[in-house]
């Protein structure tokens, strides 16, 4: 059976065939997400991760992609990708199918620094993510990737203050900011009436 296309008629082959397989030097970002892809029911989905309440984390209790600072022994961005991917949902590159596409190096505003997104499928015999660290992660899901279309209003404290942002709600996670206009981007949706939008032109795969 034919595994169903995305939304906008893009198979996972399709959305990762523009981003190349390449290894980004640490010196280029400060740190590095995965957007794991697999074919679910209806649509493709997106693994997301739902940090831990933690005072001292600004990003407490926020909807994200698994990643994480760089580390010193990693040798390039996409050991820091492998990784934190291992250390938070349990998946390494056995799990995955190919080698991580990487995608673009992004601004996350609220932290001041320089983020590189990559990309991969999960393999079909890859194991399931859990998680793993439950003092960073509360909880582990799958969005469906057409949940990024028409967006909702929500207030959130920001780095310009509390504000009403565009958000996905999703089996009430709500997922708004950094990840979600790192994953509009990836999926070609538009953002919406955001003060979150894209800050600068993102970093093209280095040739």
């Amino acid at each position: 059976m034919t595994p169903p296309p995305s939304a906008p008629g893009r198979s996972i082959a399709e959305l990762l065939e523009p981003h190349p397989v390449v290894r980004p030097p640490v010196h280029s970002a400060g740190a590095a997400v995965t957007v794991v892809l697999r074919e679910g029911s209806r649509d493709v989905e997106v693994l997301l991760i739902e940090r831990a309440t933690d005072d001292s984390d600004p990003a407490s209790g926020q909807v994200a992609l698994p990643g994480g600072h760089v580390a010193e022994r990693d040798g390039n961005l996409t050991l820091t990708a492998l990784r934190e991917l291992e250390e938070e949902v349990g998946l390494s590159q056995d799990d995955l199918e190919g080698d991580l596409h990487y995608v673009s190096t992004e601004f996350a505003r609220r932290f001041g620094l320089k983020v590189a997104v990559f990309a991969a499928r999960l393999g079909a015999r890859g194991n399931r993510p859990v998680v793993r660290s439950p003092r960073e992660v509360a909880h582990v899901f799958w969005l469906p990737q057409a949940t990024l279309e028409g967006p909702t209003r929500v207030e959130r404290e920001t780095s310009l203050g509390r504000l009403p942002v565009s958000a996905t709600v999703h089996e009430g996670h709500v997922l708004w900011g950094f990840t979600r206009r790192v994953l509009c981007q990836f999926f070609d949706y538009p953002l919406g009436d955001d003060p979150f939008g894209p800050v600068f032109a993102p970093t093209r795969p280095p040739r």
